[in-house]
């Protein structure tokens, strides 16, 4: 049973977030550093990351009549993902606002900008793993939710159509192992699930599909148990193609 009100982690920078646990040479180690200081210069000046996609969403035209637009909103999950979209989802008007590390918070902040002004029929939400990893500071579960719950109310009172999506498996993260994930992010997904029926909104469940028997990503999909490979996203697909038809008819 997860006590939901204890769910409090250690603060870690984001740049940890795409570095893995390997030896470094000086060279690679004083890159890192460069990198967490660039990184933590912009979070002091740019929390949000707006900047990131200022000028693409400027330089978008408005979605052309009976454009079915879908917005990406998400972490890096959904940034890694974004290569592929060409060739998973050829034609298709999907738009991707995924920043690495981001949590819940951040993408509320930006979400009038990277997604509401880009008049899209359907949002997709991918958000929750780095708040349980502890990125921007402490979090409980009522606190991403709540985080959720806004997106997902902002959304609908501008006739966005959502598809709340489920935190994918894992059983550890490797910038913060003091975490075990993959228990409360079962509990996160019971709660979405509960609350898209409730509100008429479509959850779309990836986890099951990506699951191990621990609850973390099966290895065939990862190299390191909380990102997908290529192969990952080729699963990933499909589902999501049927999650957002599934929105659009609604």
């Amino acid at each position: 049973m997860i006590e939901r009100s204890l769910l409090i982690f250690c603060w870690l920078s984001p740049v940890f977030a795409t570095s893995k646990m390997r030896a470094q040479t000086p060279a690679q180690d004083s890159a890192r550093i460069a990198r967490r200081e660039a990184e933590n210069e912009r979070l002091r000046t740019d929390w949000a990351n707006l900047k990131k996609f200022s000028k693409m969403n400027a330089d978008l035209a408005p979605p052309a009549p009976n454009e079915n637009r879908v917005v990406f909103m998400g972490n890096s999950i959904f940034e890694s993902w974004g290569p592929y979209f060409a060739t998973m989802f050829p034609g298709k008007p999907y738009i991707n606002r995924g920043i690495s590390s981001q949590t819940t918070p951040q993408m509320l902040v930006r979400f009038r900008q990277d997604v509401i002004a880009l008049k899209p029929k359907v949002v997709v939400i991918l958000a929750g793993t780095n708040d349980i990893a502890g990125n921007t500071g402490p979090a409980t579960l009522e606190m991403i939710e709540g985080n959720l719950v806004s997106m997902a109310e902002l959304a609908k009172a501008n006739g966005i159509r959502v598809v709340l999506t489920s935190v994918l498996p894992a059983f550890a993260y490797r910038w913060n192992p003091s975490v075990q994930p993959a228990q409360i992010i079962i509990a996160l997904n019971q709660w979405m699930r509960d609350y898209a029926s409730k509100n008429g909104f479509i959850f779309l469940d990836l986890h099951s599909a990506m699951a191990d028997e621990r609850g973390g990503m099966r290895a065939d999909l990862t190299d390191d148990g909380v990102h997908p490979t290529e192969a990952g996203y080729r699963v990933m697909a499909p589902l999501m193609d049927a999650a957002i038809k599934a929105a659009l008819g609604k």
